[in-house]
């Protein structure tokens, strides 16, 4: 199988986590590797503007999360802690514990959860986007900041994500997302101790800056970074920003090595 008629290199099927884990690739085969942690009812789909920058430097791995993308899930949904424990698996599985990892929204805090249950596999991580702002952890707030995040996000996408959600569906998208708002994230960044930056873009409605600025003061090698006039899924809407700073953290932790 692959994925060339969207942009991808090629898929990845590894049996992990109770299932066969879908995976796209891009990039360098021999290249240093990534590894992109999806948000909310999204797939490997909407990191394709953020792999192609980074497939010049690095070999991009966009795993599809029990449920979601092409990866069959359970008929139950799972709450943060089985997906972060599906992706521990996953990633003991592939032999990529220590990868460092990009995620965006509920990614982000399923990289945090991660870390308090399978610390050794987690590498350097890039956390956009972090959700849940603890000061707005309702339904109706996250909804109303979601769709007030629309305006700033690329055009192209609406599709990209109204086809995910399609495939994931209505049930398992409400789910996901009342497991997400019970999720005390900012309990968690205290774990994650490997090097990583915060990044928020600079009209995002659903991260005020004060929150991404609260998570990286929480992580004990965290900061922060800005995108000026970017929305939410910076991995989509401002993927060259995000990937020079992606860049930038894996040349400091390599120099770090030296």
């Amino acid at each position: 199988m692959t994925d060339a008629d969207t942009g991808w290199d090629g898929s990845e099927i590894t049996t992990a986590a109770g299932t066969r884990v879908h995976a796209a690739v891009l990039g360098r085969p021999a290249g240093a590797e990534v590894v992109c942690v999806h948000g909310l009812g999204c797939s490997h789909r909407y990191f394709l503007p953020l792999a192609r920058h980074l497939a010049r430097d690095t070999r991009v791995v966009a795993p599809d999360l029990p449920g979601f993308g092409r990866t069959p899930g359970p008929r139950t949904p799972l709450d943060v802690r089985g997906l972060s424990r599906a992706l521990a698996d996953w990633l003991r599985v592939t032999g990529r514990g220590r990868v460092p990892l990009v995620a965006n929204s509920l990614g982000c805090q399923l990289v945090a959860d991660l870390a308090t249950h399978s610390p050794g596999l987690l590498g350097p991580v890039v956390l956009t986007g972090p959700t849940v702002d603890r000061h707005a952890r309702s339904a109706w707030r996250q909804v109303s900041r979601l769709l007030a995040d629309v305006p700033f996000e690329h055009p192209g996408i609406v599709s990209t994500l109204a086809r995910d959600y399609l495939v994931c569906g209505p049930r398992r998208l409400a789910a996901t997302f009342r497991f997400a708002l019970r999720d005390p994230v900012e309990h968690k960044l205290r774990h994650v101790h490997t090097p990583a930056v915060v990044v928020r873009g600079g009209r995002d409605p659903i991260v005020p800056e004060d929150w991404a600025r609260a998570v990286a003061a929480l992580l004990p090698r965290g900061r922060f970074a800005d995108v000026p006039g970017a929305g939410h899924a910076l991995n989509y809407s401002a993927p060259a920003e995000l990937a020079r700073i992606t860049l930038t953290l894996l040349a400091e932790v390599e120099q770090e090595r030296d």
